[in-house]
């Protein structure tokens, strides 16, 4: 985890049904360390649980912090904790500000695809374009109305800008994802933070463009165990200790239970906090955070998902 800093939710409020926007503020109101569009916090909420949640404010803004935190069905303990104990003066530990999932600043126009929460970084984003002046468009996707998070805000931009697709209103409710790359230029940029089949629809569709135009932020794993998975080792450069890898069991399992503390977060290679740089040996890449030429570069590997596709992989660790 990066630095830690201690924060006072001075703010809560009802975004949509079961959306909770917080805002974080410095306990003495100084000035917070700077983040751009599409970074996210890890928050520490007991000794063992440890939850990324999506910057959805301006990130021009020095003040403060915020954050959207949907409720999920089926949670492991976080967001279901915050929407049941977090409320005005709660007292957070965070880490300083990260990001997976960059805006390019440089880029002529944005086209942003978001399902149900994954709104949050999009929000970023859309601020961010609205300070430099360029052009977007987005596409949300979600269950109804109520729970469409933002709403109020990005009607006020135009049907032309936001194009809604609620699941329970026959009208609007089929998405066609082919719509996303209509007006992509060579310098367009597209942005996709939401549930496993809408990311997957937007990666079919766009399969055709520059790796670099594409970004997406994902809410869970798609990997799982493969046939041709076979058991590799891993070597610790600063110790030279050895340790084979099985089939079923991660690098970071395997190094856990010989009592080596990694940092680590969502064990599914979705965040980034595992991240171990490679000193020798070919990584076989099952994270959703590094792009394919970062992937490619094979310097570097989320020890939660990854594995090997050489015998062996030393790490610097």
């Amino acid at each position: 985890m990066d630095r830690t800093i201690t924060l006072e939710v001075t703010n809560v409020r009802c975004e949509a049904r079961d959306v909770m926007v917080l805002e974080l503020r410095d306990l003495t109101r100084r000035e917070l360390p700077p983040f751009t569009a599409g970074s996210h916090l890890e928050l520490k909420l007991s000794t063992l649980m440890r939850r990324h949640y999506s910057l959805c404010n301006d990130p021009d803004e020095r003040g403060r912090y915020c954050i959207g935190v949907g409720l999920a069905k089926e949670s492991r303990g976080g967001s279901k904790f915050i929407h049941e104990h977090v409320r005005v003066g709660s007292r957070l530990e965070v880490s300083t500000p990260r990001n997976n999932f960059a805006f390019v600043d440089s880029g002529d126009a944005s086209v942003f695809v978001a399902g149900g929460i994954g709104i949050t970084p999009i929000m970023s984003m859309i601020r961010r374009c609205e300070s430099i002046g360029k052009p977007w468009q987005l596409y949300y996707c979600t269950r109804s109305r109520q729970r469409t998070a933002f709403y109020e805000e990005l009607t006020t931009f135009g049907t032309e800008r936001c194009k809604f697709h609620f699941d329970d209103e026959e009208q609007g409710r089929f998405f066609d994802a082919g719509r996303v790359t209509e007006r992509v230029g060579p310098n367009s940029h597209i942005y996709c933070c939401g549930p496993t089949a809408l990311m997957e629809a937007v990666k079919s569709v766009t399969a055709k463009l520059d790796d670099d135009q594409v970004h997406f932020e994902w809410f869970t794993s798609t990997e799982t165990l493969r046939t041709d998975d076979r058991p590799f080792f891993v070597t610790l450069k600063s110790s030279g200790e050895r340790y084979e890898i099985p089939i079923g069991e991660s690098i970071l399992d395997v190094l856990e239970r010989h009592d080596h503390l990694i940092p680590f977060s969502c064990r599914e290679g979705l965040c980034a906090t595992c991240k171990t740089c490679v000193v020798s040996g070919v990584p076989d890449h099952r994270d959703q955070v590094m792009s394919e030429s970062e992937k490619a570069r094979n310097d570097q590997i989320l020890i939660c998902v990854s594995r090997a596709k050489s015998d062996e992989l030393v790490l610097d660790l």
